[in-house]
């Protein structure tokens, strides 16, 4: 990719992201299915890998390089503090689990905020070799083609994803598949991209980290969607996430919330 210039321009950011992303997953696949992954154990108990490791340092080094002013938050270093209150927030490998596993369903994530709120969302899918992205008030594409969720309507027709049911209320469970939902678990970024493309109605994910989700916010408005954390705020960084297309998110959000004492 040639050098590009710092640039304030939406449009032009969104192609950056894009290609830098896209970049770090190629860097990624050099990793996959490969027999001899070396798979560590953060303090949280969850995996990383050097895949994890080296596709974040890339991205840092070329977003500090081009933009130096800019914080940059991450999933495998520390925060790099700016000042210009732009800041991009990276998930190197979202769905380390399904990477280490061999399942082609990991993304690259890569979001940036600004003093607006979210500007860009990218999500890549280096194995399937598509990419899901969006700018704010410049819509959401995949590949390069416009991108829009469902039109289906009804939530007893509805697809419900999630990158686990292990995180679930036992009852919101029930409750969601006794509305005729057909419940699936393509997780992670991914479940995300299907609800942007419209594939599927729902992506449902009781605990999160900000740089799991970051992406969806703008990439959901854009696509027509609906982007909330459990509560109904449309808040990245509040530990949950649902997103919808197609059918009325508030009543998927009254199916997981507790019932009322």
């Amino acid at each position: 990719m040639a050098d590009t210039p710092m640039t304030d321009d939406p449009r032009a950011l969104l192609d950056l992201a894009v290609d830098l992303v896209r970049e770090a997953g190629e860097l990624t696949l050099r990793w996959f299915r490969r027999p001899d992954l070396d798979v560590e154990r953060k303090r949280d108990g969850t995996p990383v890998t050097e895949a994890d490791k080296a596709a974040e340092h890339q991205l840092r080094a070329a977003i500090a390089d081009r933009f130096p002013d800019d914080t940059i938050v991450g999933e495998e270093e520390a925060t790099r503090a700016g000042t210009s209150g732009r800041s991009w927030i990276i998930d190197p490998i979202d769905g380390t689990k399904a990477f280490t596993r061999g399942v082609p369903l990991y993304s690259n994530l890569l979001a940036v905020d600004d003093e607006h709120g979210p500007l860009i969302g990218v999500i890549n899918l280096p194995a399937l070799g598509q990419t899901v992205y969006a700018a704010r008030g410049l819509g959401c594409f995949v590949d390069g083609q416009p991108a829009h969720v469902s039109s289906s309507g009804a939530l007893a027709d509805a697809y419900v994803s999630s990158s686990s049911y292990s995180h679930w209320d036992d009852g919101a469970l029930l409750r969601v598949k006794h509305a005729g939902c057909a419940l699936r678990t393509w997780g992670d970024g991914y479940g995300y991209a299907l609800v942007a493309t419209g594939a599927i109605e729902a992506m449902v994910d009781p605990i999160v980290s900000w740089w799991d989700v970051a992406p969806m916010p703008v990439i959901l408005a854009e696509a027509g969607g609906t982007f909330t954390d459990f509560a109904g705020a449309s808040d990245p960084t509040t530990g949950s996430a649902v997103a919808s297309g197609g059918i009325d998110h508030d009543e998927l959000l009254a199916l997981l919330a507790p019932p009322s004492p």
